[in-house]
């Protein structure tokens, strides 16, 4: 429960219903976790829920309340069908990635599908009321998925059913939302009334507040009964007009009440979970697991308790000893993990999700690595992991149908993201033995915390797989219980921080605007249009312009702003950029002077950057329709920017595209140019557009408001777009790829170019053609079959520049020859060895060279340097006995970079720097010398 300045509980009036007194319940206050609750039975003496807090253990074990057993698609069904009987509608579950909304990434609870828009009153609700079951991803569960038995879960299905009472139309409440409560789990369930217990709280969640009602049934928690009223502004809770009722019933632990079975995941995995205990090779004792699962609600993993802490409480009541129940149950719990894991990864992924180090990317990654991790610690093939997939698609697909659809994309994004991480592995450890190196030179016999975090942040490396080669070296490292939840909060939401210059900016023309009524976009109207008279509003600063009207369109949605000019009097000004603020269009002007309030100006658009824009417009919704049929319904836009000479279009895919992929997609696109679709845009009702067309309407992001603007690209693409569009794709004419690079992982950048700009960029492919036609002395039809030699060749040449280099160094670095003998020196039991290497800045040299002389001798420095004309190069490397001493490259050479005009650094065992002063060099390897002695003498 989140405090908002110190608020914990309402009023006991907001939980005082007319349905609990006349029920005979009563308002207890518990004397554990000081928490009110609402009971029939008037000797219970504690709230019965089983938390860390010890109030109450399980008795639903081996004895389920309920009338029948139920998995989760019987119970969920039950759930759905008592509503629709009791007049709610049904909805269909939303996508587990919240594309609709600009905050999050995952959706986490049913009611974030509704979220702001229609709690908020923008939007009417698709039905009122309703009735939903959603599946939810919350990954801030997963240090406790498994140590818990299935009370955390990093995926779970979440029953809700909603209310939206408008000040002049109530729907239903609080009293009448805890009798649909109480009758679906005493009448339909069976569950005895008196063992009902419903205890108060304070919810807070996407942005809104409101006094809830948890229910506890045999010591667990199988809903929420949540009465939205306020949202939350500054720490602040405001009144909304709207009261939302909003309930979460966890179908999953519904599930595992009514079987009475060891752990929630028993309950919804059946089968399947036993098949992983036999990959693994588990033998589940179930007499023990009963037991232990008596007292789980104990358990909670957190910053503050480690999970022998919270194990110890679980030990002492069942009578083990700790250790060797903690021996037994890692296994199993890492089994939990594993099928619970499998599920939330395969929904991840077929929704389009590609594992990488950014946004939703980072969280899919942030799974499997910890899968990967799992299964190592079962001593499980990591091939095991792609059978575990593949019977999770088919357990959940019957329900998911899309699932099955991706079982190929997701298999093949599985495989590439195991390589990578097997990649990973091979770097991370010689990094590891680094750090763990250079940690032991300076005397840390412990690796810190936020090493350990920016290990798995940058470099992708488990906190796991540091500890084991950390400790190999010799360093300490210790794990938090919760280091991947926090990790996990750390990438959940999506808000970017802004400049403050801009905020200023922004901030000053919002307030210069907030007056004005909105500008009429009549761009909306006819796209075509090229010149039109407005009214002047507002002159804002002497350069922004507001109108009543305007066809220019402003900048937004990757597309550039408008440009023209405005004609007042015998004045021309040059509109120079176009922008929306608020309700707003500014339009900026340049010239000798600016139109006066009340005025009227004629515009006229610079149409042939305009209609350029137009035609790159449509044609990015060509592209990414060719790019999704190529590549797989994994395909989501990332970002895009239209531009009259080119325009880019970054698309999610987990790999760099082939010459095939790219010709394949170029080749769709122009098919669908040559088609000359239709292209149909109209303003419609945000719930009717998801329910014609899905979310895929998303690809450019969220879409604010309560209607969206839908552009229809004949039976090719639907998207939410706000942009400029022609009338028909032939009007792009031509479409020519001309670049495609990774900007980042799992996001792939295609360029492009339209109409006559497309067929320069083939000109200019050409000519290039032919000028390397004519450098290579080959025609164009052996031009490939040249290049390859001449590329063979010079791998031929490196490769032996390489082996010339290293057998070189090898002999220069052989302490007994005359040259080198004369520039080494004994310091304390190390030898420093100095080289002048001329006008040869040959860093590849330079290492080469001290590497084979601390290869010899760890007790060995090198300080090896190098200057021409303009630039000088040091470098500096200790052996492991030298470091022991106290020698410190990477202090050497940021003592002296300064010196030689550059900068520099490094570690303890190996540092370089360069600069612009050569002239410097010999007083900066004096101070390097000097440097050196001090280190070995201190």
């Amino acid at each position: 429960m989140e405090c908002l300045k110190g608020l914990k509980r309402f009023p006991a009036e907001e939980y005082e219903l007319p349905f609990f007194k006349q029920q005979g319940f009563v308002r207890k206050l518990c004397p554990t976790c000081g928490d009110y609750y609402w009971t029939q039975k008037a000797e219970q003496e504690t709230c019965g829920e089983s938390t860390s807090d010890g109030c109450a253990c399980y008795t639903f074990l081996k004895n389920p309340p309920t009338r029948s057993c139920y998995d989760l698609p019987e119970i969920r069904e039950a759930f759905l069908s008592f509503f629709e009987k009791h007049g709610h509608k049904r909805i269909k579950p939303y996508p587990v990635v919240a594309r609709w909304r600009s905050d999050i990434y995952l959706t986490h609870a049913s009611i974030i599908d509704f979220q702001p828009y229609v709690t908020e009153g923008i939007a009417p609700p698709p039905a009122n009321p309703l009735v939903i079951a959603q599946p939810c991803i919350r990954l801030v569960d997963i240090s406790n998925t498994g140590p818990t038995f299935g009370r955390h879960l990093t995926i779970f299905e979440m029953g809700g059913h909603h209310a939206f009472n408008y000040p002049d139309h109530e729907v239903y409440w609080k009293d009448q939302t805890v009798r649909y409560h109480h009758e679906f789990v005493t009448d339909l369930l069976g569950v005895p009334s008196e063992d009902v217990t419903y205890k108060e709280d304070v919810w807070v969640g996407g942005g809104n507040a409101g006094p809830d009602v948890e229910c506890i049934i045999g010591g667990l928690e199988v809903a929420t009964l949540v009465f939205m009223q306020y949202k939350v502004v500054n720490g602040d809770f405001v009144k909304l007009p709207i009261r939302t009722v909003d309930t979460g019933y966890g179908l999953d632990r519904f599930a595992w009440l009514s079987q009475g079975v060891p752990s929630c995941f028993h309950a919804i995995y059946g089968s399947l979970l036993d098949k992983v205990f036999s990959m693994a090779g588990l033998k589940v004792d179930n007499a023990l697991l009963y037991s232990v699962a008596k007292h789980s609600g104990l358990v909670s993993v957190d910053k503050t308790a480690n999970r022998l802490d919270a194990r110890r409480k679980v030990a002492e009541l069942v009578g083990a000893n700790v250790n060797e129940l903690d021996k037994v149950l890692m296994p199993i719990e890492n089994a939990f993990a594993v099928v619970d894991h499998t599920k939330c990864l395969s929904f991840m992924l077929s929704e389009g999700i590609v594992p990488s180090n950014i946004h939703e990317g980072y969280l899919a990654r942030l799974l499997f690595r910890r899968v990967y991790r799992l299964l190592r610690s079962l001593n499980m093939d990591v091939e095991r992991l792609y059978d575990i997939v593949d019977m999770q698609v088919d357990y959940w697909g019957k329900d998911y149908p899309h699932i099955k659809t991706m079982r190929d994309e997701i298999m093949e994004m599985l495989k590439i993201e195991e390589d990578k991480f097997e990649d990973t592995l091979k770097r991370g450890e010689g990094m590891v033995v680094r750090i763990a190196a250079d940690l032991k030179a300076n005397g840390v016999k412990r690796l810190p915390i936020e090493t350990l975090s920016e290990l798995y942040d940058s470099h992708g490396l488990p906190p796991e797989i540091v500890k084991e080669a950390a400790e190999a070296e010799g360093v300490i490292v210790e794990v938090p219980e919760d280091f991947y939840t926090l990790i996990a909060n750390r990438h959940m939401q999506t808000d970017k921080p802004v400049e403050e210059e801009e905020i200023k900016a922004e901030a000053s023309l919002e307030s210069a605007v907030e007056k004005l009524p909105a500008t009429e976009p009549m761009y909306y109207v006819d796209a075509y249009v090229r010149e039109f008279d407005a009214r002047v509003l507002k002159v804002i600063e002497g350069k922004h312009i507001a109108l009543d009207r305007t066809y220019f369109y402003p900048e937004g949605g990757g597309q550039p702003s408008d440009q023209g000019v405005l004609m007042f009097g015998d004045i021309k000004a040059e509109v120079v950029h176009v922008q929306k603020v608020g309700r707003v269009i500014l339009h900026e002007i340049k010239g000798p002077s600016a139109p006066k309030e009340g005025d009227t100006i004629h515009g006229v658009l610079d149409w042939d950057k305009r209609y350029t824009l137009m035609k790159a417009h449509t044609a990015t919704h060509l592209v990414n329709g060719a790019a999704r049929r190529v590549l797989g319904e994994h395909v989501w836009q990332h970002g895009t920017q239209k531009g009259v000479e080119s325009t880019r279009l970054d698309i999610s895919h987990y790999r760099r595209l082939t010459a095939d992929e790219i010709h394949k997609i170029e080749t769709l696109a122009n098919k669908a140019v040559l088609a000359d679709m239709r292209v149909i845009t109209a303003w419609m009702p945000r719930g009717e557009a998801e329910s014609l067309y899905g979310f895929r309407l998303y690809q450019g992001g969220a879409v604010p408001g309560k209607d969206i603007r839908v552009v229809k690209t004949g039976d090719w693409d639907v998207e939410a777009c706000a942009g400029t569009h022609l009338k028909s794709t032939g009007e792009i004419g031509f479409l020519k790829m001309i670049y495609t690079e990774r900007i980042q992982d799992g996001v792939e950048r295609l360029g492009y170019a339209v109409g006559i700009h497309a067929l320069k960029a083939v000109q200019e492919e050409e000519l290039l053609l032919w000028k390397l036609s004519e450098t290579l002395s080959a025609s164009l039809e052996k031009l490939d079959k040249t290049a390859e030699k001449l590329v063979k060749e010079l791998k031929e040449a490196n490769s032996e520049k390489r082996k010339l280099i290293k057998e070189l160094a090898a002999k220069e670095s052989l302490i007994d020859t005359a040259e080198t003998a004369a520039v080494a020196e004994e310091i304390d039991g190390v030898t420093l060895v100095k080289r002048d290497f001329l006008e040869e800045i040959d860093v590849n040299r330079m290492v080469q060279t001290a590497n084979e002389m601390i290869k010899h001798n760890q007790a060995t420095v090198t300080l090896f340097y190098g200057a021409d004309r303009k630039n000088a190069r040091v470098l500096v490397m200790a052996g492991q006995i030298a470091m022991k001493k106290g020698v410190n490259a990477g202090d050497v050479v940021r003592e002296i970079a300064p010196i030689i005009g550059g900068g520099g650094g490094g570690k303890p065992s190996f540092a370089q720097g360069g600069g612009t002063k050569p002239k410097k060099l010999q007083d900066a390897v004096k101070i390097a010398e000097e440097t050196i002695r001090k280190q070995l003498k201190l």
